[in-house]
């Protein structure tokens, strides 16, 4: 605990003065560009990653980076993604898992979930994900089957966003673009799906993220 009041300390005593034009704005409203949906592990920094600051990103976290089918859950993903969509306008949606993730290992080995019945009731929105890498990859084992789980995980969930109104109708307009990100931790690369290829791409500098199509069809690792 000492850490973070530590860091606060810091952060009112230094952040807060050399940033003091751009949080007398934001305390006027936010307008971020993008809705970034990822999971909570404390590995995760989406504005490390991105670069970003305050305001930028409007952030969804939850155990697995989780997208409940519309009327499906009874949490707050359904409310977040509309009052991003429809109040704030967001332009872009981005899905964002990670290797290593505990949450998917659990979807794999549901018998280390004993204990859990919380996390293991949420992990019902993520059955599609699991039957997807039972049934299509058999022959994948070990780490790599964790991996490739992540990565069907984020285009499971791709899918369950388009069951959102909001996000059909924006999307039915072309305002709106979704893409699939995977963080890899022990590099700090991140990786997008590309549609074209069917498989997951480094983004780097010379190929700018490309938004998805209305379907995506079955994928491989990167």
């Amino acid at each position: 605990m000492q850490k973070l009041i530590q860091g606060l300390h810091k952060f009112q005593s230094e952040i807060c003065i050399s940033h003091q034009d751009l949080f007398r704005s934001l305390a006027k409203g936010q307008s971020p560009e993008a809705l970034l949906i990822t999971c909570s592990d404390s590995r995760i920094n989406p504005s490390l990653i991105t670069q970003t600051q305050p305001g930028d990103l409007f952030i969804l976290r939850n155990a697995g980076n989780i997208v409940p089918p519309y009327g499906a859950g009874s949490g707050g993903e359904a409310a977040t993604i509309e009052f991003a969509v429809a109040h704030l306008g967001v332009k872009h949606i981005i899905v964002c898992g990670h290797t290593h993730c505990g949450a998917m290992r659990g979807l794999l080995e549901p018998s280390g979930l004993e204990g859990l019945p919380a996390v293991k009731s949420w992990l019902q929105h993520a059955e599609l994900t699991r039957r997807l890498v039972l049934e299509n990859y058999r022959e994948v084992e070990g780490s790599a089957r964790l991996t490739v789980t992540v990565e069907e995980n984020v285009l499971a969930q791709i899918e369950n966003l388009r069951t959102h109104p909001t996000v059909r109708a924006r999307l039915a307009r072309g305002e709106l673009s979704l893409y699939a990100w995977v963080y890899k931790i022990e590099s700090g690369q991140v990786f997008q799906y590309e549609h074209e290829s069917g498989q997951y791409a480094q983004i780097c500098e010379t190929a700018p993220p490309s938004a998805l199509p209305e379907r995506s069809p079955l994928r491989r690792v990167f």
